[in-house]
């Protein structure tokens, strides 16, 4: 069974163009979130599930430097997109994670893998009940589920969202949701690259931590940001989009 992470990483973000080759402490959002990734011990590879587009080149090319894999398909079917990275590397069981969320922590990641495991479901999240910071997203599930669930929708919005039609589907998919600890749950905290005013506070930390602790933990975040509620403030305007 090769476990594998896909990042969902494009160039022409609606909201932030090129969010994610935005700097900070002299790497980009993708970099950071990359190294993060390889500190799971269950994620067996990586893979960079770009799109067709030519503005995407520089991902690819980054993806490279980083040595990990990468997939080009459909800009907006994002489904098939994950379908597709996941059987280029002969995955089994796929770690979904956005592009958007860069600084991770490697330990969620991990717990919600053996939570997914430990309850032998189709699918994991500790994003569909939300309780940890938004930008902590982590969704697992067999590459053979997203398979099923794509063949039974042609739903525009869930070939968009790749869980979408898994997570409204509880009677045909089940579920296990990870939940945050009381003293990390806060999910009104924006710790997601959807907005410049995300990418100051995000660099902030990041540059924060760099010195001291460069792979910090969601709680390392939340008790820097329950220490410097000015910081909370930069993007606490930003209004996000409920799917993870």
């Amino acid at each position: 069974m090769i476990t594998v992470a896909t990042i969902e990483a494009r160039m022409t973000s609606q909201r932030l163009p090129g969010k994610v080759l935005l700097p900070a402490d002299g790497k980009s959002m993708l970099e950071h979130l990359v190294e993060r990734l390889k500190m799971v011990s269950s994620i067996e590879k990586i893979v960079l599930a770009t799109t067709v587009n030519t503005t995407d080149d520089v991902l690819v090319e980054l993806a490279e430097h980083l040595s990990i894999d990468n997939y080009r398909g459909d800009e907006n079917d994002v489904m098939s997109r994950v379908i597709g990275a996941a059987e280029s590397v002969n995955a089994n069981i796929v770690v979904a994670i956005t592009g958007d969320c860069p600084i991770i922590d490697p330990c969620i990641v991990e717990q919600t893998i053996q939570m997914f495991h430990a309850n032998q479901v189709d699918y994991a999240s500790n994003a569909h009940v939300r309780s940890y910071p938004d930008g902590m997203d982590t969704q697992v599930f067999k590459l053979e589920t997203l398979k099923k669930s794509a063949a039974m929708t042609t739903n525009s919005l869930d070939k968009e969202h790749v869980t979408l039609h898994i997570r409204n589907h509880p009677d045909i998919f089940s579920h296990v949701y990870l939940v945050a600890p009381p003293d990390i749950h806060w999910p009104e905290l924006g710790l997601t690259l959807d907005e410049l005013a995300d990418y100051k506070l995000l660099k902030k930390i990041i540059e924060y931590f760099s010195t001291i602790n460069p792979f910090f933990s969601c709680r390392d975040v939340v008790n820097l940001l329950r220490e410097k509620p000015r910081w909370v403030d930069i993007n606490a305007s930003v209004v996000r989009h409920s799917d993870p």
